[in-house]
């Protein structure tokens, strides 16, 4: 039995949550807001038409830029509202429900991208499982891309160590997907990670 995750909890105390989210993303898109931040920095990480992970997927605007950009794009998320409104907004992916921590599909991927502080969402118990199901599923040449903000219950230190001990070193540290250098005063963590 895996740990619920603090978003799961967040769903159950609200049954709109869920659904709340994806209206968020679809207004901010229909507004013409620049959402494809994350989805640049993995595309410059890639060769063309490489196979991509979207871990915690959500309602799929990560993956769908990949997807776009020529990519093939696999979609997880353990939020099955989610999953559905990646599926009707984002056709092409393939997008699933399913749990990071319990993660096992027949894939190896060129990359994994892992946005929108899913990682901080985890249950702390899981966190180091999902960054071990993330190395097995990376081709040995392949690289990871996470992002979260601090503040959140896992700091930036712990999950380096977590990440080093799932098999994953740092590339390159960043404080934003743009491309801004990490400091240790940070307030958001780009981490590029490959397999050690």
């Amino acid at each position: 039995m895996v740990e619920q995750s603090s978003w799961s909890r967040m769903s159950q105390e609200d049954p709109a949550h869920s659904t709340a989210y994806v209206e968020r993303f679809r207004r901010l898109a229909a507004e013409g807001m620049d959402l494809a931040g994350e989805a640049r920095l993995v595309d410059a990480l890639l060769p063309r038409g490489a196979r991509v992970l979207d871990a915690g997927c959500g309602p799929g605007r990560v993956g769908a830029v990949l997807f776009d950009a020529g990519h093939e794009v696999v979609g997880v998320d353990a939020d099955p509202v989610l999953v559905a409104a990646a599926e009707a907004d984002h056709p092409g992916p393939r997008w699933i429900v399913g749990d990071l921590a319990e993660l096992d599909l027949p894939d190896r991927f060129d990359g994994i991208v892992c946005a929108g502080n899913v990682m901080a969402f985890l249950a702390p118990s899981t966190r180091g499982e999902v960054l071990r199901r993330f190395r097995t599923h990376l081709r040995p040449d392949g690289r990871a891309a996470i992002g979260f903000g601090a503040g959140r219950g896992y700091p930036f230190e712990e999950f380096l160590a977590d990440a080093e001990g799932a098999g994953l070193t740092p590339d390159v540290l960043l404080s934003t997907w743009d491309l801004r250098p990490y400091s240790p005063d940070a307030d958001f963590l780009v981490a590029v990670l490959r397999p050690a």
